[in-house]
């Protein structure tokens, strides 16, 4: 019953997806992404000081908080300049912080613009319930994190969309697939093919400028076995394990495939209704029914059960892991034989 009140308050404030950060009154940028969060923040500064180039700009940290300095820096100043006040550490905010920031939310200032960074947890709810609520005329950012492939997918892609960029879908899952772990790193990938790269991107252009992180990863292992390259899975679970690639995040890569291809096995619809009925992007839809291309649902079932034995022989059931997933990597290059 307690987060019902929070719920309907946060339905009376715009909550828009980081891209979409816009000028208001407060501005509270919450969850726990920090490098989403950054890019909204720097790019709200770029826009304001587009609209206005004698923008101020001050910081306040809100677990150091000090009595009175937000209603300082929020008070006209002599030449009337429009004012940006960034707030990091929301979340660990003093009773000072919290009790100035209420009463300011009440009448805030002209021309003045408050970020609150909250990056998660209960401290602070007093203050986000009232802005979600809409005291003060804010807005909400939010800026989860992106946990799901589809969703570093889709953050990819809009890097490229923003630029009017061509890029293919093998080459945003070449991308994913290196910089999966770090959402900072990837970006920076991305930004670095738009500046060198003239062409549409492919997973070609990846490879070229990224080869040592894409070659050995353990999709690139997981293709080349479900499509009956044995030599070459085999080649490159090898250099992928030389190059200190752990064998259990190698086993879920497989398995992740394999239950993809097993979900869209034998049923029927387009690639959007099976994409959305699974919680897929329909290029995956597309990948795994290409991937079944000559498998039999008895050789998907046994490979499948394998993957479960090899988890748990990676896992430290077995004692030899290597020896396990160069067998699960035969087996699967056999089509489940």
């Amino acid at each position: 019953m307690a987060t019902k009140p929070a719920a309907r308050a946060a339905a009376k404030i715009s909550q828009l997806e980081w891209r979409r950060i816009r000028p208001a009154p407060v501005i509270l940028v919450s969850g726990p992404e920090e490098f989403l969060a950054d890019r909204a923040i720097r790019l709200l500064r770029d826009t304001l000081k587009g609209e206005d180039p004698s923008l101020e700009v001050n910081d306040l940290e809100a677990d150091g908080y000090a009595p009175g300095e937000l209603l300082t820096l929020a008070s006209p100043s002599l030449f009337a300049e429009p004012r940006l006040i960034r707030v990091s550490n929301v979340e660990k905010c003093t009773d000072a912080f919290l009790t100035e920031t209420l009463r300011y939310l009440e009448n805030p200032a002209d021309d003045t613009y408050i970020v609150l960074r909250h990056g998660g947890g209960v401290r602070g709810k007093k203050l986000l319930d009232a802005i979600r609520g809409g005291l003060g005329g804010g807005i909400e950012v939010v800026c989860a994190e992106l946990k799901k492939d589809t969703e570093k997918m889709d953050f990819a892609a809009a890097e490229f969309a923003d630029r009017n960029r061509r890029v293919t879908a093998s080459a945003l899952r070449a991308l994913v697939s290196a910089f999966a772990d770090d959402l900072a790193e990837l970006a920076s990938a991305c930004q670095q093919l738009l500046a060198d790269a003239s062409e549409e991107i492919t997973e070609v252009t990846v490879e070229k400028y990224y080869s040592g992180r894409v070659e050995t990863n353990a999709f690139k292992v997981a293709d080349a076995a479900i499509a009956g390259r044995r030599g070459e899975a085999l080649i490159l679970l090898r250099h992928a394990l030389s190059s200190g690639a752990d064998p259990v995040p190698m086993v879920a890569a497989f398995a992740a495939k394999l239950r993809t291809m097993a979900k869209v096995s034998g049923v029927r619809g387009s690639s959007m209704q099976l994409a959305q009925q699974y919680g897929m992007a329909p290029w995956q839809v597309d990948r795994a029914k290409r991937d079944l291309q000559g498998w039999s649902e008895e050789g998907l079932g046994r490979s499948i059960e394998l993957l479960a034995e090899t988890d748990a022989q990676v896992k430290g059931a077995g004692r030899d892991a290597v020896f396990a997933l160069e067998r699960m990597v035969a087996v699967i290059s056999n089509r489940g034989a």
